[in-house]
This record gives C-alpha cells, structure tokens and sequence, in this order.
C-alpha cells in the first residue's frame, strides 16, 4: 500500500539547503549560471596558479640579475598572482551562494 504524496511533507532531494527548497525554475537556472560563472573563475585562477609557479622558478634571477626596474618576471608574477587572487575571491563568492551583483 503506497501512501499518498501530501502525506509526505518531505523533497525528493533532501540534501538541497532549505533556502533552495522553494525556488521558481528561472531563480534556479539564474543560480545554476552563477554557479557555473564562479566554477569558471576558479578554474581562472588554478591555470594562473600553475603558471605563477613556473614564474616563480625565475623571479629570483629575475629579480637578483635585472638591471633597474626592468623586471618582466617579476612583474609578470606579479600580475598571475593578482588575476589569482581576484577570480579566486570572485569564483568562492560566487559558487558559495552570495548573491550576484549583475
């Protein structure tokens, strides 16, 4: 004997947060494409962390041979680790729940 379906006041997906559980189909597709934007920013941020880590392997000599304020290697780390910084702050906020600022 099955019971009926008011009977039980319980989701078919019980691991969704209760903030999730009652949302239009256009709320939950908006949220499934902040999702994929702040999933996109974080993969941003993992390439640019590889290749600050192979910079990092020259900013020394860079740094410690380069005449002047020419430091292209240093420099160049400098921005990886700022575009690391900014997508991966962005892409947390974003995957996390915060809301979107459009």
């Amino acid at each position: 004997m099955r019971l009926p379906l008011d009977w039980r006041k319980d989701m078919a997906n019980s691991l969704l947060p209760p903030e999730e559980r009652h949302l239009t189909p256009d709320q939950v597709e908006a949220l499934d494409k902040r999702r994929d934007l702040g999933h996109t920013l974080l993969v941003i941020a993992g390439q640019f962390a590889v290749i600050a880590t192979i910079l990092l392997l020259w900013v020394g000599q860079d740094l410690a041979w380069s005449p002047g304020w020419a430091h292209p290697i240093a420099y160049y780390f400098a921005v990886a680790l700022a575009i690391i910084a900014v997508c991966g702050v962005a892409g947390a906020l974003l995957r996390r729940g915060a809301p979107r600022i459009d």
